[in-house]
This record gives C-alpha cells, structure tokens and sequence, in this order.
C-alpha cells in the first residue's frame, strides 16, 4: 500500500514506515510548501490514505467535501520524536486495512475511525 505523508509529519514516521516496507510519499522531499488541497490532490491521484499532522485536513473533508482515499490524523503533541514514529508506525501498520477511505484520528492512545458516507 502506497501512504502519502504530508509536510507537517515527523520525518521519523516516514522512516520508521519505510523501514517496514511501506511505500511512503513524503511531500516534504517531492513538493514541500504547497497547499493542503495540492497535497489531498497528491494522495487521491495515488490513490493513497494521507497520514497528518494537520488538523485542517478535517475540515477539507468535512466541511468542504474535497474528495480523499483515506486520511489519518496523529495528533501526539509534544511526544519526543522517536516516540512518535514508534507510537505512529505501530498503530498505522496494524489498522492499514482499516485507513482507505476513512478519516482516522490517533492521539497516541485510541484510534478513531470514522468511515466514509457511500
């Protein structure tokens, strides 16, 4: 499965996914600067979930209904760096099947799904 990161996810995420054979498109190498609907644009042309740290991806889907494959929230605040990618890593290859076309928040401790309306 192909993930897009956007811009604003620790790099040690994308690394530790990579590490277990995910194929990750970090927007930070490809295309850093450009604006969230560009980077939802990114992730539905490939097809992919979005994995962000960005709260303003809930109101493009949402509030906006800009088309998505699937985005995952990771709101670990001020967790040390090394954390977030083990915390993040473990919790997104253990519900990969669960993150096409949902919107999920994970705040380190429970992940919310909540499912597209068909």
């Amino acid at each position: 499965m192909t993930l897009v990161a956007d811009e604003s996810v620790d790099f040690t995420i994308v690394e530790n996914l990579r590490a277990h054979g995910l194929d990750i498109v970090a927007i930070a190498e490809h295309s850093p600067s450009i604006d969230d609907d560009e980077v939802l644009g990114i992730a539905v042309n490939l097809n992919a979930p979005l994995i962000t740290e960005d709260k303003d991806f809930g109101e493009l889907v949402f509030r906006l209904r800009l088309p998505h494959c699937g985005v995952i929230l990771l709101r670990l605040g001020k967790m040390p760096s090394e954390k977030k990618g083990e915390v993040a890593t473990r919790v997104i290859l253990s519900h990969l099947a669960e993150l096409p076309n949902a919107f999920c928040v994970f705040d380190g401790f429970i992940l919310r799904v909540r499912r597209a309306k068909v």
